[in-house]
């Protein structure tokens, strides 16, 4: 461990004089992972050699991601939430057929988040045991459940340790990628379930009013850390419309993943980028209200530092040389 640096003190600004070339992973596009990942190549390329060229390739931002920086196909890839990457280390669930321990993380960008599951208020559910007991025909929406997408994987999994059988209790499915399609699905009222996370969105505001929200079960949460470490979290009395205070899933975090081969000089720049210059990302996000951001300001470098996936060495040497408060 490096020795901090003293108070007041900020760590040394990166200059690496040769050019790179790298690749990163976002997301679809135009959400956040995507913008992440311009930030980093922008503030980048300005402290790197002349001729640095940097590609942000699309991605999913789940289970794809966390595989093409572990295949060596990438750099760097953004994936979420950052608790789900954990079990890529040592090849558990959906990394069962192949691991990959030399992982390692540059930073995490908070983004406080929960997958929620809320069930139309006209069907007086209001607990996973009454929801049992009823055993009624949903249509829920939710994503994709191809062993891809976090979100369609974690809904199944909560399901069924929940001994909630949609299909076989002659309910169906409302599957797609993004969750705006999902909101959508209730607001229109083709879903009458609905089980998803970025629940800052405002559009969660509006369909929340006519939703019980469902706790989970403590047995549910404690058997999905125990076997995969996703943790559990609150959701805050009033963040829907008149809804108390319940657990479920935690879905936190931006992770920024590379590999324990990427070169040291490098792992810190991006380190120090992340901390340095968080106000370029956060000036992108100040319309909204911190608890209704999807990146969760102000930044705090310390907090940035702090991921269940070990440190690159170079991005570590960014976090240690921080002052000390």
């Amino acid at each position: 461990m490096s020795q901090r640096t003293a108070r007041g003190a900020r760590p040394q600004e990166p200059k690496i004089d040769r050019s790179l070339t790298l690749h990163l992973r976002g997301d679809w596009g135009s959400a956040n992972l995507h913008r992440v990942c311009g930030w980093i190549s922008q503030e980048l390329t300005d402290r790197c050699g002349p001729h640095t060229k940097v590609a942000i390739w699309n991605s999913r931002g789940f289970s794809d991601a966390v595989r093409a920086v572990g295949r060596g196909e990438v750099d760097v890839a953004m994936t979420t939430p950052v608790a789900f990457a954990t079990a890529a280390l040592d090849g558990r669930g959906v990394f069962s057929e192949e691991a990959f321990p030399e992982l390692r993380a540059l930073g995490v960008v908070p983004q406080r988040d929960r997958l929620v599951m809320g069930v139309r208020k006209s069907l007086g559910i209001t607990t996973f045991a009454e929801l049992r007991a009823a055993r009624p025909a949903l249509k829920l929406a939710t994503s994709v459940h191809d062993g891809v997408n976090y979100v369609g994987l974690a809904a199944h999994e909560l399901l069924t340790r929940s001994g909630v059988d949609i299909e076989g209790w002659g309910g169906e499915f409302l599957e797609d990628e993004r969750p705006f399609e999902t909101l959508d699905h209730v607001r229109d009222g083709r879903a009458d379930a609905v089980i998803h996370e970025a629940y800052m969105l405002p559009a969660w505001q509006e369909i929340g009013t006519g939703l019980n929200f469902l706790e989970v079960e403590p047995d549910v949460l404690d058997g999905l850390w125990n076997d995969y470490s996703w943790p559990a979290a609150v959701v805050d009395e009033g963040h829907f419309p008149g809804c108390p205070r319940f657990r479920t899933l935690d879905f936190s975090d931006f992770l920024v993943l590379t590999r324990s081969d990427l070169p040291e000089d490098v792992a810190y720049a991006i380190a120090w980028v992340l901390g340095e210059t968080r106000h370029v990302i956060e000036s992108q996000y100040r319309h909204l209200a911190p608890e209704r951001s999807p990146i969760s300001y102000p930044l705090d470098p310390v907090v940035m530092g702090r991921t269940p996936v070990p440190l690159h060495p170079g991005a570590a040497a960014y976090y240690d040389a921080l002052p000390t408060p």
